[in-house]
């Protein structure tokens, strides 16, 4: 095994002293290959990418406030080809080993941040999650996850995917340090305590499910509190899918189109593929799915207000194999994007926790959907769960 998990970009190891002192004082954290880190080149999972990029000139704000508040930069992470991907490979940086789940996949497209975080090698990594790409090697790897307000946190010095979905999170292994981390990021540590909250559980989520892994997670959710039962997706969970599919696909087409279409980068054939079916996403389309994303997201609010937070796996299984193929991947992807799609329709803060594992160990997460604006709320109430659910 590598020593280093595969969890960092091929080449010299990117190493920032912290810039101040703070609330991270002692503590390490890795960024993601598609964060500017002044001096460095971002690669953003592909070396034809790589090849046609300067040495960024200033660090991501994201980058930048970590450093300020007294943390180490210790690694540049291996991402899948610009963040593309939720399994957690890449062709030609290298596939990242899960620690958490010995021939499971780490999940994507934030591998390696969720890696060096799960193989202790930083106590904080940054990543992007546009569809999942945070809270899915969160969930795989065993550690604590989150995904912000979509345009709560800057977007500064990152390479685009999908506008209206991206957003910049963070891993850690502990949700105390994840707090942390958030309330630099946020600019906000909430209040003194951890709020009242009442819980909803997304009862066709878990359905999803194998029934002992459903099992396992709702054991979890239960000893959380009491709770009330909700259907999420309404039987049209297909129609969430096809929605994010068409949305994020014409943006993805739009920031990287004129590239693709320029400079005929080399991609594993995967990619490509989505890549292609991007490019061939029509604009009746886009405005036909605009609109149900439109009444997605309100359902989806509907069904948190204020001090409600609405329960469900983060993922539908634990890590995928190593060797999964095309249908079981193809499965994963329907299932894991209809999931995921649920905040990022609605722009909702998520948090994903280790809350249970499979008979062989390896960990599943449990998902937490906050109100508007909860960001802060939900982080503190995540140190305060803690105790219960850590598997």
């Amino acid at each position: 095994m590598l020593p280093d998990h595969g969890a960092f970009v091929p080449g010299p190891r990117l190493r920032v002293a912290p810039t101040g002192s703070g609330m991270l004082d002692g503590l390490t954290f890795a960024v993601k290959d598609n964060m500017d880190v002044a001096g460095w080149i971002t690669g953003a999972g592909n070396p034809d990418w790589r090849a046609a990029q300067s040495p960024a000139v200033r660090s991501a704000p994201t980058v930048r406030a970590l450093l300020g508040d007294g943390a180490e930069l210790v690694g540049r992470t291996v991402s899948d080809e610009l963040a593309f991907s939720l399994e957690g490979r890449n062709a030609f940086d290298g596939t990242p080993i899960n620690p958490a789940c010995p021939g499971g996949l780490s999940g994507g497209s934030s591998s390696g941040s969720a890696v060096a975080v799960a193989a202790h090698l930083a106590d904080i990594a940054l990543g992007t999650d546009t569809g999942g790409s945070v809270r899915v090697p969160a969930s795989f790897c065993g550690i604590f996850g989150f995904r912000p307000s979509h345009g709560r946190v800057s977007l500064d010095g990152v390479v685009p995917l999908a506008s209206r979905y991206d957003t910049v999170g963070w891993f850690s292994r502990t949700a105390e340090v994840l707090w942390r981390a958030g309330s630099v990021l946020l600019g906000e540590s909430g209040s003194d305590e951890a709020p009242p909250v009442r819980l909803t559980l997304a009862s066709d989520a878990f359905g999803m499910m194998d029934i002992t892994h459903r099992t396992a997670l709702l054991q979890a959710a239960r000893a959380l509190g009491p709770h009330d039962v909700c259907f999420l997706f309404n039987n049209e969970q297909p129609l969430w899918l096809e929605c994010y599919r068409v949305l994020q696909g014409a943006e993805i087409w739009r920031a990287h189109g004129d590239w693709i279409n320029r400079t005929r980068p080399r991609f594993a054939p995967d990619i490509a593929a989505r890549f292609a079916d991007a490019s061939s996403i029509s604009d009746e389309e886009v405005r036909l799915m605009a609109k149900v994303r439109s009444r997605i997201g309100a359902h989806v609010r509907s069904l948190v207000p204020v001090g409600t937070i609405l329960v469900l796996p983060t993922a539908p299984g634990p890590a995928l194999s190593r060797t999964a193929g095309a249908a079981e991947i193809g499965t994963f992807y329907a299932q894991a994007l209809a999931l995921t799609a649920a905040a990022g329709h609605a722009g909702l803060p998520q948090l994903s926790i280790p809350a249970a594992r499979t008979a062989s160990g390896c960990p599943l997460g449990l998902s937490m959907i906050g109100w508007p604006g909860s960001d802060a709320a939900m982080l503190q109430i995540a140190a305060s769960w803690e105790a219960k659910t850590v598997a």
